[in-house]
């Protein structure tokens, strides 16, 4: 699994200023998405993660500079957990179904549904393990479950780039560890993936690609290459230490605590 981007490219920005009421958030951003790629994109709250998301969704625009990608690119969206509805009247497999089928150019058929398309939700649900949960109100289901669930409502979506935001925020270690496993197999089947997160020790050092930013990019490589102290100081304005561990890179703060949680990272 290379995952840093070798094979034909999917989009790229090139000199990208964006944000909101004219007000950047992001500077002079150029990255480039291939199809083989999986990426972590690291950052403190407010540098412009979520922004870069939307960028390469198509739901900003750019105020400056430009955006290139293939022709009918298919993007999915794993937005965070805390910002979903979970009081919202729908089961799983009817918040699978509503994502539709961009593949033949239309919506799902209504109410919930054909036959043809309730089965091809239910193979993407056994594929995530969670077809038995099919019938179940999502605000029923465990933190891991509901991330299971909106990454099968993006695989029926068939897209070429999966995007997800903080995708494992506010679950416990042992779902973390499935989640980076079922990306790990998405990626192996052929699915790009671009994904934020705060956890540098827990997600982002499993990576095999990574993009620190803080309004602009600050470093761009593997692991090796970005989990460096002096990397780590401009993305976060704050000194880390780095220490090797069973091969893995351990970033802990100046009092050698162990950096896990976004709180820890920008104290």
């Amino acid at each position: 699994m290379t995952g840093t981007g070798v094979g034909p490219e999917l989009i790229r920005l090139i000199g990208v200023d964006a944000g909101y009421n004219h007000q950047a958030v992001l500077h002079d951003v150029n990255i480039h998405v291939h199809e083989d790629q999986f990426t972590g994109i690291v950052g403190p709250s407010g540098s412009g993660k979520t922004t870069l998301l939307r960028l390469l969704l198509g739901i900003i625009r750019p105020m400056s500079g430009s955006i290139d990608q293939i022709e009918d690119l298919r993007t999915a969206y794993v937005p965070q957990l805390e910002t979903v509805n979970w009081d919202f009247p729908i089961t799983v497999l009817e918040c699978v179904l509503m994502a539709g089928q961009p593949a033949n150019g239309r919506r799902f058929t209504l109410p919930w549904g054909n036959a043809r398309e309730k089965a091809s939700a239910m193979e993407v649900l056994a594929r995530l393990n969670i077809a038995q949960l099919a019938d179940r109100q999502i605000r029923q289901l465990s933190g891991g479950q509901q991330q299971r669930m909106f990454l099968a409502r993006a695989l029926y979506r068939q897209p070429q780039l999966l995007l997800l935001d903080e995708p494992t925020s506010g679950v416990d270690v042992s779902t973390r560890h499935d989640v980076l496993h079922l990306l790990a197999d998405l990626h192996e089947d052929g699915v790009a993936i671009v994904l934020t997160t705060h956890d540098l020790n827990g997600m982002a050092a499993h990576l095999p690609h990574l993009i620190c930013v803080n309004h602009r990019v600050i470093a761009d490589g593997t692991p090796e290459d970005v989990i460096r102290p002096e990397v780590l100081e401009k993305t976060y304005g704050a000194r880390m230490e780095v220490l090797e561990h069973l091969g893995m890179r351990v970033v802990v703060d100046d009092g050698g605590e162990r950096v896990d949680r976004a709180s820890q990272v920008e104290a």
